[in-house]
């Protein structure tokens, strides 16, 4: 059985493939509704106990992924379980770490490295991927 997030709740993006991931921040209140399947959640400390099955990568406030292997590892997960799971990839504040994440998602989608932060900034958030170094970091996934 395929889950799915509703396209109408904030923070969801829809992928070239179809599939749907929500981004949010964690210092926000969790939306109403259904709750993801899988999080994957982008801090520099372990994040506080979900309902739901979790994976964290370390990765402190404006700047990249401490460990790059455990980054691709990651993210790879999330974009294979959002085939048929609902999948949420959170920061605090769901714009930079969060951003950067989702457009590496779109990257693994298909999406031309060069083109994936103006997809996550027109369809997720306009301000998502902060920092010029996030934005490298999505240019190089591909090759990564």
């Amino acid at each position: 059985m395929t889950r799915t997030w509703d396209t109408t709740m904030t923070g969801v993006l829809r992928l070239p493939s179809g599939r749907l991931v929500r981004g949010r921040g964690l210092r926000r209140p969790l939306p109403d509704g259904t709750c993801p399947d899988f999080g994957l959640y982008l801090l520099g400390k372990p994040p506080a106990g979900m309902r739901w099955d979790t994976r964290w990568l370390r990765w402190p406030d404006f700047r990249l992924p401490a460990d790059q292997v455990d980054a691709r590892d990651a993210l790879s997960e999330a974009w294979r379980r959002a085939e048929d799971e609902r999948v949420e990839v959170a920061c605090g504040s769901g714009r930079g770490r969060t951003g950067t994440a989702l457009a590496c998602l779109a990257v693994l989608d298909g999406v031309p490295a060069g083109e994936a932060v103006a997809l996550v900034r027109e369809h997720y958030d306009a301000r998502a991927v902060e920092t010029p170094w996030q934005r490298r970091y999505v240019g190089r996934f591909s090759t990564a």
